[in-house]
């Protein structure tokens, strides 16, 4: 892969709290990895974004494919009824390969003009739509896992798999052509899966070196749901947990209503946790306590949620973060709200750690980069400049420039 350099006004995170940020600065990429940044002219090929704002790609670390047509509806609704009402009839039509096509395409292409670089990804229980849209996530030139979800109670029969452990493994056989798309196990969340299943997950995953996501207390309703289903777990973390599959590399999107065992657990574990600030206002589940998350040490990174969310764009997500935060210091717990600094680091260094090294401009870290299109320089502070091309763009947000691992998507 060749050496180049991207000329333009460069914003990166070096740390929850630190934005580094240069004028007229190169960041240099070699061999798909960011090998530095400078203020000197380097003696390569450069790709010259003069007066555009540079950043490094944001990670969605959890968004549902299948839900992208039902964005904005449903929004009067709590989660189980959402669910039961809107979405498990969506995802049943996925059984139909014409409309998976149809809507996978759109949503590869939306993600691809995103700011997301990478991206964790729910499809449905049918493993030919599952590999619809892996093939589209690899076509857009994103790095993604794609996960086909499993569940075998309290959902429609058309969304209770008979044999589910057999259709994963399955599913898993198709998936080994793709170099940018990856496989990650999916159970939906406890209510809509059995003890038999959730430990024949753990035992496919230490077969297989996979990683995990699912959902975890992102409602009350549900978290007391979970309690009446198991009620011989220590919590509904433990429901996961007993069977291997909070470990690391996993990822359990909400936790809005953690207690304090079950953080300590996911912090033992190296859990991610994926905070979806939008959706969980949507949906009325609450604000999950994300500054007590970050003092704890723990992994978290942002995430979109799609539907429950409205927008693709992790820009919004960014915005939300701090916005929630806000309304969290004051009307419950006095926690410090979250700084622009702190949910941008979020959207890139944070989520895309569980990529690896992905989400920063510091040397070594793989080369995902975004050419902001705005060259407004009313405001002569590039950080406020960038604070404020992020937390005014909504899903129509304009890039000049895309790079996934030091390839140019456009």
């Amino acid at each position: 892969m060749s050496v180049f350099a991207v000329k333009g006004d460069i914003c990166y995170s070096t740390s929850p709290a630190k934005i580094e940020a240069l004028n007229d600065g190169y960041v240099i990429v070699e061999a798909g990895r960011i090998s530095g940044v400078t203020r000197n002219p380097p003696n390569i090929s450069v790709h010259d974004y003069t007066g555009h704002i540079v950043i490094p790609g944001m990670t969605d670390l959890h968004t549902h494919a299948p839900q992208y047509p039902f964005r904005g509806l449903g929004m009067g609704m709590e989660l189980l009824e959402w669910l039961d009402t809107l979405i498990f009839p969506e995802e049943g039509r996925y059984s139909d390969t014409s409309y998976a096509e149809q809507v996978y395409s759109s949503f590869a292409e939306a993600m691809r003009k995103s700011p997301t670089t990478r991206a964790v990804i729910f499809g449905t229980i049918h493993a030919h739509a599952a590999n619809i849209l892996s093939a589209k996530m690899e076509s857009s030139g994103l790095v993604s896992y794609v996960g086909k979800v499993s569940m075998n109670r309290n959902a429609p029969d058309y969304l209770t798999e008979a044999n589910p452990l057999e259709a994963v493994e399955s599913w898993l056989s198709d998936t080994a052509s793709y170099t940018s798309t990856k496989p990650i196990l999916t159970p939906r969340f406890t209510p809509s899966c059995t003890d038999e299943l959730m430990r024949g997950l753990g035992e496919l995953r230490k077969k297989y070196d996979l990683p995990v996501q699912s959902h975890l207390s992102e409602n009350v309703s549900e978290v007391q749901w979970v309690k009446e289903l198991c009620p011989d777990s220590r919590s509904y973390a433990d429901t996961y947990d007993r069977y291997g599959l909070l470990e690391a590399p996993s990822i359990m999107a909400h936790c809005v209503h953690l207690t304090d065992e079950e953080a300590g657990l996911l912090k033992e574990r190296g859990t991610f946790i994926a905070h979806c600030p939008q959706s969980n206002m949507n949906l009325s589940s609450g604000i999950a306590p994300v500054r007590r998350y970050m003092n704890m040490g723990m992994n978290i990174g942002l995430a979109t949620d799609v539907a429950g969310g409205m927008y693709i764009s992790m820009f919004r997500a960014v915005a939300d973060a701090v916005g929630v935060s806000k309304l969290r210091s004051v009307l419950a717990e006095k926690e410090e709200p979250l700084t622009f600094e702190e949910a941008f680091y979020l959207a890139t260094m944070g989520g895309g750690k569980f990529f690896g090294l992905a989400g920063s401009f510091m040397p070594g870290y793989e080369a995902d980069i975004l050419v902001l299109s705005a060259t407004d320089s009313r405001h002569s502070n590039l950080r406020e400049r960038l604070e404020r091309e992020i937390c005014l763009a909504g899903d129509d947000v304009e890039l000049s420039a895309k790079y996934a691992a030091g390839r140019k998507l456009f």
